[in-house]
């Protein structure tokens, strides 16, 4: 499904709710338990991005830049992806509906993604607020060896899908965290040796965003397409 390749872009920055994680050394069990406690805190966000697509067979790396929003209410999550470099092009996630505007081809894509809840579900489940309890749940998880990334000293997790559905999408995640507890880097691991590595940064927590600010701003007569049909 043409969709789901936006979906690590989506929700590249989720584990926001990972808060200060204090030494090194913290367990799994801390740092599951930390998150506990702060996952009431998150209820929106904002960040540059960068995201590097490794494709295996032609080993080659596509690289795009821009910036992400992401708000979560009672309701449901919203998200605004915008790659500004090198092709222009937005994605929109909200409820069970995705679209992606090509403003070269004044053309929306939209993808009903209702059938892949469960696949949708583990995604948002790296974070957003979730609980600790909840992520463990959901993957097999293991600290890795800390490694210091762009300067900084981080804290390196491993996140295993537990769902076999799952695994036919995202092998394993990596995350590397700063001792502030905000993600310096992702790595999540697609079929066929295909990866996609995530850097960000201004990554700006809690900010005021309306329902507005995470629409996609498209012309009144662009048209709306539908792959799955």
């Amino acid at each position: 499904m043409v969709a789901f390749r936006y979906l690590p872009a989506i929700f590249a920055l989720s584990t926001e709710t990972l808060l200060p994680l204090g030494a090194a050394s913290d367990s799994l069990e801390t740092i599951l338990a930390r998150m506990d406690r702060s996952a009431a805190a998150f209820k929106s966000m904002s960040a540059n991005v960068q995201w590097v697509e490794h494709t295996a067979v032609i080993n080659d790396d596509a690289v795009d830049t821009g910036t992400m929003k992401l708000k979560r209410s009672k309701r449901d999550i919203r998200a605004l992806v915008e790659f500004i470099e090198p092709d222009r092009k937005s994605v929109s996630l909200h409820e069970k509906k995705l679209e992606i505007y090509y403003p070269k081809m004044q053309t929306v894509e939209e993808y009903d993604i209702g059938a892949h809840r469960e696949v949708l579900d583990q995604f948002l489940l790296i974070g957003f607020g979730t609980s600790g309890k909840e992520l463990a749940a959901a993957y097999n998880m293991s600290v890795l060896e800390s490694e210091t990334v762009d300067g900084q000293k981080t804290m390196r997790l491993e996140l295993v899908p537990k769902s076999p559905d799952v695994l036919k999408h995202l092998k394993k995640l990596e995350i590397w965290l700063a001792e502030n507890g905000y993600p310096v880097q992702q790595k999540f691991y697609l079929p066929g040796g295909d990866y996609k590595l995530v850097t960000y940064t201004n990554v700006k927590m809690n900010v005021l965003l309306s329902d507005s600010d995470l629409k996609l701003k498209v012309p009144k007569d662009v048209k709306h397409v539908y792959p799955q049909k």
